[in-house]
């Protein structure tokens, strides 16, 4: 189901919040636009590989879904997040510490 957008800032705020509950740790690495700046979620593995995630619409499901935009070795993907900054300065990035790989992306609400 589609529906109004949170602005950014607020999602974000939940989004950590919930992290927190669950005790992973996660913090805010680059402010975007507060109202409607994209959201991008870092999850460092803690191993030496890290994954970025980008939320996109998905016109057949009509909903919005999170994508991997990348995923390797922690130091091609922190170029690759700084790439996506380049072509967008509005973009929010999140960063996930977590060595079990719990983001809580696909979890009610977060979507």
């Amino acid at each position: 189901m589609s529906g109004a957008r949170l602005a950014s800032h607020v999602w974000v705020a939940a989004y950590l919040r919930r992290l927190q509950l669950a005790a992973i740790p996660a913090y805010v690495t680059a402010k975007g636009d507060a109202t409607a700046g994209a959201v991008l979620v870092k999850l460092a593995l803690l191993d030496g590989t890290a994954r970025a995630y980008l939320r996109r619409y998905d016109f057949e499901r009509d909903a919005r879904v999170w994508d991997v935009l990348v995923d390797g070795p922690e130091p091609d993907v922190d170029a690759a997040i700084t790439r996506q900054r380049g072509f967008d300065g509005d973009l929010w990035v999140i960063e996930v510490e977590d060595a079990r790989g719990r983001h809580l992306l696909d979890e009610d609400g977060l979507a």
